[in-house]
């Protein structure tokens, strides 16, 4: 069964930086696709970022490009989200996700199979 943590959320101010981590459980954390969601109140989850199996590969929402930056550590098992220039608007529960059906970039989070409990990100104007 996988499970994944994330940790690294908190309050910072505009401009600033934060760095979210996901770490997640089993043996086999390179067969996974990963992506980052966020949910703001009263808002739908919506797509961050995601990952490659093997890490090459990276895809953005597209409104996220240059701030956004987002990794993978296969031998720790931990997905990073490296996130600089915050915004206000960028205030929202942050999720990692598992993707373990083999599928390729997916961008919507009916594709993705596991999720973490999520991280609050919080950025005062």
């Amino acid at each position: 069964q996988v499970q994944l943590v994330e940790s690294g959320g908190g309050l910072v101010q505009a401009g600033g930086s934060l760095r979210l981590s996901c770490a997640a459980s089993g043996r086999t954390f390179s067969s996974y696709e990963m992506g980052w969601f966020r949910q703001a109140p009263g808002k739908e989850r919506e797509f961050v970022a995601g990952i490659s199996r093997g890490g090459a590969g990276t895809y953005y929402e597209d409104s996220l490009k240059g701030r956004f930056t987002i990794s993978r550590d296969n031998a720790k098992n931990t997905v990073y989200l490296q996130m600089n220039s915050l915004k206000p608007e960028d205030t929202a529960v942050y999720y990692c996700a598992a993707e373990l059906s083999g599928r390729w970039y997916p961008k919507v989070a009916n594709e993705y199979d596991r999720w973490g409990q999520g991280t609050q990100v919080t950025v005062s104007s």
